[in-house]
């Protein structure tokens, strides 16, 4: 039982990782219904709550069962590993009202009474109109929940994203997929990988390769599948989503402080993934020039080192820095 993934040798060399804005959007939305996903995003609720309560997300709710085929066209996989909102929402606002029809009419079967609802009957009716209520509803959503909050969830699944390929770097594919998720398995032998799941699905890449999505709102599942003709991706919970509304200031230890200063002690100890300035300023409350500053101070005192990725140039803890940072000795 499970989605198995067949792997062709074309598709061992066409693994690749990206992160969605929209994905993270309709993720939110479904952590507003799911309690049991809610226990690390508690501030995030707080925060957001009146701003959700003046949402109608019963449309979007409707074609995300519980379990079962959720509407692909919603939450495309991204087409580019930096792909913003704006992009896919023109996406999903471009989606063909007749796959709309049945990608909506295979998730609201997935819903008993969810196909003879007043909204159910209503979206199928008019599968062009339904477009453009939920890209209009999804942008919504992002602007509200999601947008302000977009620079911290952008850093936790860019420093994810850099571990897991690290992890590939150093270990292959093995390494990789047994330390995405413990209900994902992959076998050498058949080339196969599969979610763990109760029912039987197969899925042949057909040299497409395969896209891996960290998400900070799916934990604890894990999602995957996506019907042709979309991209074959599986999206996984991000590393550190158990600290990522937590104050960075709360894990700066006195003695720290004390050695360093409270500020350059604030911005070392917030560095437990890489992430650039804008990330860092974003998380602290401060202005990037500030964090700036202190960066280059503890970069040249041999507690960072710096790498450039694309527009970006994260920092990084050298063990020096995690030594005094975790109480650990250096190695």
């Amino acid at each position: 039982m499970g989605l198995h993934h067949y792997f062709g040798h074309e598709d061992l060399l066409r693994c690749r990782f990206a992160l969605s804005p929209a994905w993270e959007t309709q993720e939110a939305v479904r952590t507003l219904k799911l309690t049991e996903r809610q226990a690390y995003h508690l501030p995030w609720l707080r925060r957001i709550r009146a701003a959700a309560d003046g949402l109608d997300l019963r449309p979007l709710w409707l074609l995300m069962p519980h379990r079962g085929h959720s509407a692909d066209f919603i939450g495309p996989p991204p087409s580019g590993p930096g792909v913003s909102f704006e992009e896919e929402l023109a996406l999903i606002r471009g989606a063909d009202p007749a796959v709309a029809h049945e990608d909506m009419r295979k998730s609201l079967a997935c819903t008993p009474g969810a196909l003879d609802s007043d909204t159910g009957r209503r979206l199928l009716a008019d599968p062009a109109r339904a477009v453009h209520e939920l890209a209009d509803l999804m942008e919504r959503a992002w602007s509200l929940l999601i947008e302000p909050h977009w620079p911290r969830l952008r850093a936790l699944l860019e420093a994810d994203i850099l571990f897991h390929s690290r992890r590939l770097a150093a270990g292959g594919l093995q390494s990789l997929f047994d330390g995405l998720h413990p209900g994902l398995a992959w076998d050498p032998l058949t080339l196969t990988l599969t979610i763990e799941r109760p029912s039987h699905h197969e899925r042949v890449l057909g040299g497409r390769g395969l896209l891996l999505m960290p998400s900070a709102f799916i934990w604890p599942g894990i999602a995957g599948g996506f019907d042709p003709p979309w991209q074959p991706t599986i999206v996984y919970p991000a590393r550190g989503v158990g600290a990522l509304w937590t104050p960075a200031q709360e894990n700066t230890p006195d003695a720290l402080a004390r050695l360093l200063g409270r500020a350059r002690a604030e911005v070392l100890c917030a560095l437990e993934e890489p992430a650039s300035t804008t990330a860092l300023a974003h998380r602290l409350g401060l202005a990037p020039s500030t964090v700036s500053a202190h960066l280059g101070v503890l970069h040249a005192a041999g507690l960072l080192i710096s790498a450039r990725h694309g527009h970006q140039v994260r920092y990084e803890r050298t063990p020096l820095a995690i030594a005094l940072t975790t109480g650990d000795p250096a190695p």
